[in-house]
């Protein structure tokens, strides 16, 4: 990702998928950070991305305490 564009593109291909909440894309780093509260598959989330024109490279998802700390940064 490289521009602003990129990140509207992404957010709003995210969007779509019910339970995907509190999306976070960064722009320096090309990651992407999100809730799934709807327990989305991977693969659906993977090719909403996709079909928006981004790769995909996978991260170990946050669970737990990990989340917590995340938010309080």
């Amino acid at each position: 990702m490289s521009c602003p564009h990129c990140v509207s593109a992404v957010t709003k291909a995210l969007e779509q998928l019910e339970g995907i909440q509190n999306i976070q894309v960064d722009l320096p780093t090309g990651e992407v950070r999100f809730y799934n509260a709807g327990e989305v598959p991977t693969d659906k989330i993977e090719e909403a991305i996709a079909e928006a024109g981004y790769e995909v490279i996978r991260a170990q998802p946050m669970v737990g305490k990990e989340i917590k700390s995340e938010e309080l940064r």
